[in-house]
């Protein structure tokens, strides 16, 4: 029975010790959401107005360029995924690799041939152990990304996007990330980047009520549109990336505080047990006191006859 009491208190103090170090992540998780949050807020009117510059030139002028010219039968797109380089975030990037799964089917079945680009550890390993194609690959900042970082992701997509598919070019972009919503919500999603959708855009700008400004081009509206089309592209990677680490955090707090919690929950059982096995403890040992006086007494009785 002691050596049960031993086991029961070797493993409430190897709990306690986990539980300790689950908080610590997500209390310091939770100080991240914040920034993160702050840093998503900041970069939205820079992306959302350099968005409605390019729907207000393309619009405006009947230039064909790769951001707004849609291929007529388009044969070869390029994934951007976004994932984690840190485990501990639930289930923050399966989530975003089983939306690329199916975007990739779709893309498919469309008679498209797909490429791979993948930031973060975990989907780079997750396609290395599958041993599937990836065109090119990022990691070591997704948990606090910089401008610097999206220039960096940006430009073997741009260049992709303004070569022939016949030289191993695509027609379109497409990102696959994790939408923050709130510190409960995340939402992996994917997009299209370009072609940029004027519909959807224009659509988007009069449901707020705002009408696109008129513009005069010079030199030309394909000089402005080149200009613009390096910008348009790493804002929207920089804004996903931001997105992406909110949401990585917001995951990885709300995972830390289960872990936590079913701490808690097992070192109550634990101590529950443990207790229950040294009062069993106790009892055996006061049953062997009054078994051992009582046959003391009936030795000392037997002698006095």
């Amino acid at each position: 029975m002691g050596a049960q009491l031993r086991v029961y208190k070797r493993r409430i103090r190897a709990i306690t010790a986990t539980k300790k170090i689950t908080k610590a992540m997500e209390m310091i998780a939770a100080s991240r959401i914040v920034k993160a949050q702050r840093k998503v807020a900041a970069s939205m009117p820079y992306a959302t107005e350099l968005t409605r510059a390019v729907t207000a030139v393309a619009t405006g002028s009947n230039t064909k360029h790769a951001l707004t010219t849609e291929v007529e039968a388009p044969t070869r797109a390029a994934v951007l995924l976004i994932t984690s380089d840190r485990g501990l975030a639930g289930g923050y990037s399966s989530n975003a690799i089983k939306q690329a799964d199916r975007l990739t089917e779709r893309l498919r079945a469309e008679g498209k041939e797909v490429d791979s680009y993948i930031v973060g550890r975990k989907g780079v390993a997750y396609y290395g152990f599958r041993e599937r194609k990836v065109t090119d690959s990022w990691t070591g900042f997704t948990d606090s990304p910089a401008y610097a970082d999206a220039k960096r992701v940006a430009a073997p997509l741009i260049e992709a996007i303004q070569t022939e598919t016949a030289d191993g070019g695509v027609d379109e972009l497409h990102i696959v990330f994790t939408e923050f919503v709130s510190m409960m919500t995340q939402n992996a999603v994917d997009g299209r980047m370009l072609p940029l959708s004027l519909d959807q855009a224009q659509e988007e700008d009069g449901a707020k009520g705002e009408i696109l400004p008129l513009f005069e081009f010079e030199p030309s509206a394909e000089d402005v549109l080149d200009a613009l089309l390096p910008r348009y592209v790493e804002s929207r990677i920089y804004n996903a990336l931001l997105q992406s680490a909110a949401s990585e955090h917001a995951a990885r707090r709300r995972a830390m505080k289960s872990a936590t919690d079913n701490a808690g929950e097992l070192i109550k059982s634990l101590s529950r047990l443990a207790n229950a096995a040294r009062q069993a403890e106790i009892t055996q040992e006061i049953s062997e006191i009054v078994g051992g006086a009582s046959a003391m007494a009936d030795a000392t009785a037997g002698s006095d006859k």
